[in-house]
């Protein structure tokens, strides 16, 4: 790598470990670059609040990976520092408690050994592979060891005179600076085949394997013909990643024989600048300019392209983990556009993959695709070769349907994002409606108060928002609080009006619903109205019963509305403060249906340290499910916090809160 990269890596845990250096002094004293390199790969900091205390560590992991994938996507050399990094801590783990091995060692089987395979860095690979093997299963570690172990001689024998009988053979044919090497069999590799695959450890072909390097490409074909006459070929067992090359950039082919001694053997043949390639992936495009400088490698602009997509796409960290270990991490497919394009896929993607790939519009307007000049479904799943012409029309939109079988997070996402657009205008006519219908409760002409251009500043200004389409939509959702708007919007009217306010305090525990009253009225018993649900820090008025004590309502409830025309006596206006209690509140969610979404949906609530009651949930034709709860809040802060959580789940298409019903 060069000087940059290697500087980083020296500083790698300043920012992190060492306060009284600032990133000021790194790019002073090392330069911008380095200060990019070591600012890519440190953690993010999560300052010491009551909500940071919520956020769980598979969050702050998630967030942090986040970060540091966005950095990479900026400059490479950034996960090449980190990969090194977790190398190094691979090798130290036995110092750690045994839950932080645990850990760490799953987290790199996970992310960091399958990125190091994406990013071609092989020797990096194989090693977190092996080192987290050997932590999350030490039996089966040292069952596969000692299997390995006790024919090692004998199979190291045969490889030495095969490798001898190989090359004295590729000299005679006028193949000069050859290299024949053997290639281990990494254990890790070997357990994945036993336990995933099936396999009996007799029945793996590539425990004895040897790699040809020759000079020229067209001497890799000359070579494979050469092994191929010296030693039966066994059939289907042939790969030619020169003429198709990984995702990541590999080139090699690969034939398995049956070697002189009759086991079968794996021979590899590359070039010497592919060996270099297979070895060091991504690094080994790091060549050096004549003054000096890195030539930043071209080949990963895809990844990168994907990299900012998942940043934009993803808003929770679940969402984007998913992303990452669906699209970066799973096995490719591979493409073709009529033009001869490349298109790289995750293995079972379909049509809808292959369209949002190509660009965004396209996928929203495809409605066929012929598959090797045969017309077919959407959902079929592409193979490797496949060249593939879409069939669009302008008018065409995106059926629900398609989220069932598209297979990439690039598809899902947009998906997501279009049908949550679509949703917008009718949130938006109910927020209006919502807005326009309390206004005039209470004595306002919305046309006062909601012309677009004002309501546009209001948006802006007040909430920050981006016009006011996001604001009547967040309102239709009850992101925003109703009241809250309104009660601004009415001070743009008449800065000075107030409300003759009561403060409702608390006298006794709340399960009694005994408060007191300031205007003098004590003791009296106070309930919540079923009819609107309110709760703490709402726009509240109250209703003196007959009987009954004091009911709340929330101000635009429609019976506490029918009270203020009938017999407004009786109507007085409350400040509600939260009171120490628990709050039922029911809300209603449409959401794709998929495994696991109850259980994501459910982390949301947990984090937020929010109870659920009651929950009812229904699944529909079109692959949505309605779910129905009921939880307990303290107040309309963590009603809106929840609420907004949820809404930005990008699986949940609709989100509103209920009244005068029970989940069950």
């Amino acid at each position: 790598m060069d000087d940059d990269s290697i500087v980083a890596a020296l500083l790698h845990d300043v920012l992190e470990d060492c306060p009284d250096y600032t990133p000021e002094f790194i790019a002073e004293t090392f330069g911008d670059d380095v200060l990019t390199l070591v600012d890519g790969v440190t953690k993010l900091k999560f300052p010491h609040t009551e909500a940071s205390s919520r956020i769980t560590e598979s969050v702050k992991a998630a967030e942090t990976l986040r970060k540091m994938l966005l950095a990479m996507a900026k400059d490479i050399r950034v996960m090449v520092i980190k990969l090194a990094d977790r190398l190094h801590n691979m090798m130290t783990l036995d110092g750690l408690p045994p839950h932080k091995r645990t850990r760490i060692a799953n987290e790199t089987l996970d992310i960091y050994a399958p990125l190091a395979a994406r990013l071609g860095i092989w020797q990096i690979k194989w090693q977190l592979e092996d080192f987290a093997f050997k932590t999350l299963h030490p039996q089966e570690f040292q069952q596969i060891s000692e299997l390995v172990g006790k024919r090692r001689d004998e199979r190291n024998d045969h490889l030495n005179q095969s490798m001898i009988m190989l090359k004295e053979r590729l000299m005679a044919r006028g193949l000069k600076n050859v290299e024949v090497k053997g290639r281990p069999k990494h254990l890790y590799s070997i357990h994945n085949k036993i336990a995933k695959h099936g396999f009996r450890f007799e029945d793996i072909l590539d425990l004895i394997a040897m790699r040809v390097i020759v000079e020229e490409m067209s001497d890799c074909y000359l070579a494979l013909g050469i092994v191929h006459d010296l030693w039966l070929p066994i059939p289907n067992l042939f790969s030619d990643h020169i003429a198709k090359p990984k995702s990541n950039g590999y080139q090699s082919l690969h034939t398995k024989v049956m070697g002189p001694f009759g086991e079968p053997l794996e021979v590899q043949i590359r070039t010497r600048e592919m060996h270099h390639i297979a070895e060091y992936g991504v690094a080994a495009h790091w060549m050096y300019k004549e003054d000096g400088s890195a030539a930043k490698p071209g080949e990963f602009s895809r990844l990168r392209e994907q990299l900012f997509d998942w940043s934009s796409d993803n808003r929770m960290s679940s969402d984007f983990l998913r992303s990452l270990s669906s699209d970066l991490f799973s096995e490719q497919v591979f493409a073709f556009t009529p033009k001869g394009d490349v298109i790289d896929l995750p293995a079972g993607s379909t049509p809808i993959d292959f369209a949002f790939r190509v660009h965004s519009s396209i996928g929203l307007k495809v409605v066929g695709a012929k598959i090797n000049g045969s017309i077919t479904t959407l959902s079929h799943k592409l193979e490797n070769g496949d060249v593939v012409e879409l069939i669009t029309r302008s008018n065409a939109q995106p059926s629900l349907d398609w989220l069932e079988f598209a297979a990439s997070s690039n598809a899902k996402s947009k998906l997501r994002a279009y049908f949550r657009k679509r949703n917008r205008g009718e949130n938006a006519a109910r927020g209006r409606e919502a807005i326009e219908r309390e206004l005039r409760s209470t004595g306002v002409d919305p046309m006062d108060v909601m012309g677009e251009e004002r309501l546009n500043s209001f948006a802006k200004d007040v909430y920050q928002l981006e016009g006011s389409g996001e604001l009547l939509a967040k309102v239709g959702e009850g992101l925003i609080s109703l009241q809250s708007v309104t009660n601004k919007l009415r001070g743009l009217v008449n800065p000075d009006q107030k409300d003759e306010i009561f403060r409702v305090n608390k006298l006794r525990p709340v399960n009694t619903q005994t408060m007191r009253v300031s205007t003098g009225i004590e003791n009296m018993m106070i309930k919540r109205g079923k009819c609107c649900d309110p709760v703490p820090g709402e726009d509240v008025v109250g209703y003196v019963t007959r009987g009954r004590g004091l009911l709340i309502h929330r101000r635009v409830c429609p019976n506490a509305l029918r009270f203020q025309e009938t017999e407004p006596e009786r109507v007085i206006a409350l400040d509600w403060p939260p009171d120490g209690g628990h709050h039922s509140v029911q809300l209603k969610m449409v959401s794709l249906n998929r495994q696991g979404l109850l259980m994501d949906i459910s982390t949301i609530f947990g984090e937020a340290k929010t109870n659920i009651s009651a929950a009812k949930i229904r699944t529909l034709p079109n692959n949505t499910a309605e779910i129905e709860v009921v939880i307990e809040v303290v107040d309309l802060a963590q009603l809106n916090q929840v609420m907004t959580k949820i809404s930005n789940f990008s699986d949940v298409i609709s989100l509103l809160r209920m009244f005068g019903r029970t989940a069950k």
